[in-house]
């Protein structure tokens, strides 16, 4: 019997993960804040797979830790709940901004730590974080956010160095621009470059779960978002910023 845990799950690329993965699991443990869109999901994948949904708060530790305990044993953990808020970082709620910090590094990293450990134990196990393209430079106007992806695809890496040849594999996804619900929880509208060269959730859905399948250390969706790392790591880091900032603040 497999079990797989995706984290938010509601929207966006945690909701066709999980669509994705519901043929090739036995259960599916889906969760988010939001229970009617997680209930709808439930329903629609009824007579697919075992569905059972849990009610959890990332943002506390209480919540990660009912979350651990309601979901049990695991052979696939995909860390996709995450969040960013638009705008100068001097001008944000400050708890907001750790509330990011909070979902998208302290949850991700206790699910990480608790599920790879019983699955290194076990011999077996899969695990996706989804980071974002934007972890490959600072972000003005995303500053948190971006920062919180670096760290996201910086432990993915650390980590699958760290657990080669136990069986289990980490694989972290770094979409480009996608069409979610981000932009209108964040903030931030796209340009229309951004919207032409952005991927429908399925496809990046699709995409990530056949890289962890496979057990590739990351993936990119998209061959325009290939060359977002490769100038990450030519242009001066004060090109990066002229460039990110001119894109991110002049909306």
């Amino acid at each position: 019997m497999s079990s797989a845990l995706v984290t938010g799950a509601s929207s966006g690329i945690g909701l066709e993960i999980a669509r994705t993965l519901a043929p090739m699991v036995d259960n599916l443990i889906i969760t988010g804040r939001r229970e009617g869109p997680l209930r709808d999901l439930e329903k629609e994948l009824i007579g697919v797979v075992d569905v059972k949904v849990v009610i959890a708060d990332l943002s506390t530790e209480s919540g990660v830790d009912f979350l651990i305990e309601e979901a049990g044993d695991l052979d696939i953990l995909v860390n996709n709940a995450g969040y960013g808020l638009y705008g100068r970082i001097a001008d944000q709620d400050p708890d907001k901004l750790l509330g990011i910090v909070d979902v998208n590094i302290r949850a991700l990293t206790k699910l990480g730590h608790h599920h790879s450990t019983n699955m290194r134990m076990k011999g077996k196990g899969k695990i996706l974080n989804v980071a974002s393209i934007a972890a490959f430079q600072p972000g003005p106007g995303l500053a948190v956010y971006c920062a919180s992806k670096a760290y996201v695809l910086s432990l993915s890496r650390a980590m699958s160095a760290e657990l080669k040849g136990s069986g289990v594999t980490v694989t972290a996804l770094c979409p480009g621009y996608v069409e979610t619900g981000f932009q209108s929880t964040s903030g931030m509208k796209l340009t229309g470059v951004e919207i032409w060269s952005s991927l429908p959730a399925r496809s990046v859905a699709k995409k990530a779960v056949r890289a962890m399948m496979k057990g590739r250390r990351e993936v990119i969706p998209g061959i325009i978002n290939w060359f977002i790392p490769m100038f990450a790591r030519i242009l001066p880091i004060r090109i990066q910023l002229i460039i990110v900032k001119a894109s991110l603040m002049m909306r």
